[in-house]
């Protein structure tokens, strides 16, 4: 978990009803921000480390000449991922979807500031909705859009999840749905606080390539970055081989 910064002069700026029903807070903490659902610590502004390895980890592992990229980011959050994926130069178009509308508007006060008000480049198209419907839609369309890079920071990781339904992204039939998503030669990159052995172990059943990546913190176990491609059965598409 990305531990919060203690010590320092600490307001709180917004206190609503999240979509999902529970407690969604943003803090000011020092000349920093921070934002808790539920009680439990999500993220803040202070490094974005391992949410830009997220973004760079996938993009640096797309096939050679790949230009013009799509980027699909799950999670706005405090815009970390989706400002790595616009600063990039193969980067052509950034989606990302949110299911709080109040943390999407926060980016247009003081917590743009952060990460350079991603959702106002003309590039970026920011979707107010619940990630788990969305994929779930976007994978039974006739044509589902495809993206070069699907980047999942929404939860903790995959045992823990923000809010019980999220599971579903990460089961058997979430990274067959996610995978229908994939241009060719696309990759999967998934967040995650601490290791998870058994959703590498899915991952290895459904992908010929898999990389865990760790990513050190200043305390605690390192951040893992889960990158994954070339789907091992054919879901309706001709994958290449090359990743």
């Amino acid at each position: 978990m990305r531990t919060p910064h203690t010590g320092e002069e600490t307001r709180t700026l917004a206190r609503i009803t999240g979509e999902t029903g529970g407690d969604l807070v943003l803090r000011r903490v020092g000349a920093h921000y921070e934002i808790y659902s539920n009680g439990v610590f999500l993220m803040d502004t202070r490094d974005g480390t391992s949410e830009r390895a997220l973004v760079r980890a996938g993009l640096a592992a797309l096939p050679r000449g790949r230009s013009r990229a799509r980027v699909l980011i799950g999670g706005l959050g405090v815009g970390f991922s989706a400002r790595e994926a616009l600063d990039h130069p193969r980067v052509a178009r950034v989606d990302v979807v949110e299911l709080e509308p109040a943390v999407i508007a926060w980016h247009d006060g003081e917590l743009g500031e952060a990460a350079g008000y991603v959702h106002r480049d003309p590039r970026c198209r920011v979707v107010g909705a619940d990630l788990v419907a969305w994929v779930e839609r976007a994978a039974a369309e006739p044509e589902p859009v495809r993206y070069d890079l699907l980047c999942l920071d929404t939860d903790n990781g995959p045992d823990w999840t923000v809010v019980e339904n999220n599971a579903r992204l990460y089961d058997a039939a979430g990274l067959d749905r996610l995978a229908v998503l994939l241009a060719p030669g696309g990759l999967l990159s998934f967040w995650s606080a601490n290791a998870v052995p058994s959703f590498e172990a899915a991952l290895r059943e459904r992908f010929a390539s898999v990389e865990a990546i760790e990513v050190p913190v200043a305390r605690g176990v390192p951040d893992m970055v889960y990158l994954a491609g070339r789907p091992r059965q054919d879901r309706g598409q001709a994958w290449e081989s090359d990743m």
